[in-house]
């Protein structure tokens, strides 16, 4: 892609209304722009970014057995009804011209659930597992922290459907797995919790998974021992103990939410009558599990962790591009060694974001950093005095002198 042609473009100064990393480096970075309060369009280098997110994620869930379906976003009154949660505050809400109100789904096992009921009736059929990554609304009452909480957002929401608890608890172990498959794709593993939680009207608990930030708005405190982690709002008293070791020396952390796991149970099927037929045939009701994932909470929170003064250091796994090249100066020899290597990392499938346009060193130099791409390419004059490019990765200070002839392998290595 030559930047020149680029939709979207770098914004020198922090956008005023912007408190939070993430929303500030998006907007600045070209990645994203704010439509209103808590809602953003993806420009086509943030766009490339959830697209490879939402890949992992699609990948690692495929992996594990889901099947990928895409449900409305516009949703039934009376199903929210039959479930008691209409009134919910969280709900957004939409009224046609004649007096008919739809939700608008922030969650979705008010459609799985009678969906799931219409096609599966014997034991035979079980246990499958249904997902969609899609876009949600909540009526976030204070949107902020820019694409960390808004009121429109993209999420996987995977719902598990089975004949006994035991096949439930051995498929939700599956998929606590998964995700963390997931998050160390994206490079946030590392960072990441286990995290015991609330199980409200479903279980005991329920997990969440917590990734480190000092932008995050939940208290998470630390067993090194076992690993895991416990939200502050399930802890009882002053002493938080870990549910597994009961170790009382944990540490505490700001963390950002960027998954949870609930086992359901009969929580909805019953709500729906949602029966199956087992081996004697009995009726018995189906139980459920659902296991949400926020693709651009995600993002952001990447955003949040991987960064510096200067702006964005993606992950080489998500990365819009893996190249930035750049040419400085416009001397023909120049621009025309640029061009060649541009169309030789095309050829090798290499995504290359080309910088072609007449800028100065010093504006190509602080857009690159700011956009974070991995590695970076210059091509000057200098260079190729030595028939070589300069190379240098993002992530560190220091650069390469790479032979021209040797780049592509140099690149394919790195």
């Amino acid at each position: 892609m030559r930047q020149s042609k680029l939709f979207g473009q770098t914004i020198k100064e922090v956008p005023k209304d912007e408190t939070s990393i993430n929303a500030q480096l998006l907007l600045r970075g070209g990645f994203v722009d704010k439509s209103m309060a808590g809602v953003y369009t993806y420009l086509p280098l943030g766009l490339r970014v959830l697209n490879k997110i939402e890949n992992i994620i699609r990948e690692e869930i495929n992996a594990i057995g889901g099947q990928e379906i895409l449900m409305p976003a516009l949703q039934n009154k009376e199903d929210w009804k039959i479930t008691g949660r209409w009134d919910i505050d969280v709900m957004m809400k939409v009224k046609t011209f004649f007096d008919k109100e739809y939700g608008l789904g922030w969650t979705h096992e008010e459609v799985v659930t009678p969906l799931a009921k219409k096609y599966i009736k014997s034991y035979k059929d079980f246990p499958f597992y249904l997902y969609q990554i899609q876009t949600k609304f909540r009526s976030e009452k204070r949107a902020k922290s820019g694409i960390l909480r808004g009121r429109e957002f993209s999420m996987k929401d995977l719902y598990s459907f089975h004949t006994n608890e035991e096949d439930l608890n051995k498929f939700y172990d599956l998929a606590k797995e998964a995700y963390f498959k997931i998050f160390e794709r994206v490079g946030v593993k590392n960072k990441t919790y286990l995290t015991f939680a609330s199980g409200g009207d479903f279980s005991k608990y329920s997990h969440e998974f917590q990734t480190l930030s000092s932008a995050g708005e939940d208290t998470i405190y630390i067993c090194d021992k076992c690993k895991i982690a416990i939200n502050k709002e399930i802890v009882e008293n002053n002493q938080p103990e870990c549910p597994q070791c009961k170790n009382k020396n944990l540490k505490e952390e700001k963390a950002i939410e960027t998954g949870n796991i609930f086992k359901l149970k009969t929580k909805f099927t019953e709500a729906f009558n949602f029966k199956f037929l087992d081996e004697k045939g009995k009726e018995n009701l189906v139980l459920m599990g659902c296991y949400g994932l926020g693709l651009t909470r995600l993002m952001g929170t990447i955003v949040e962790i991987f960064n510096d003064q200067n702006g964005i250091i993606w992950p080489e796994s998500i990365a819009p591009y893996k190249v930035h090249l750049v040419h400085l100066g416009n001397e023909t020899e120049v621009i025309e060694e640029a061009e060649k290597i541009y169309n030789a990392l095309q050829k090798e499938k290499i995504e290359v974001l080309y910088d072609d346009r007449k800028e100065s060193a010093g504006v190509k130099f602080k857009d690159s950093d700011l956009i974070g791409i991995p590695l970076r390419i210059v091509v000057s004059e200098k260079t190729l005095k030595k028939n070589s490019v300069e190379v240098k990765k993002r992530s560190k200070d220091e650069f390469d002198i790479i032979e021209i002839d040797k780049l592509i392998d140099f690149i394919k290595k790195n």
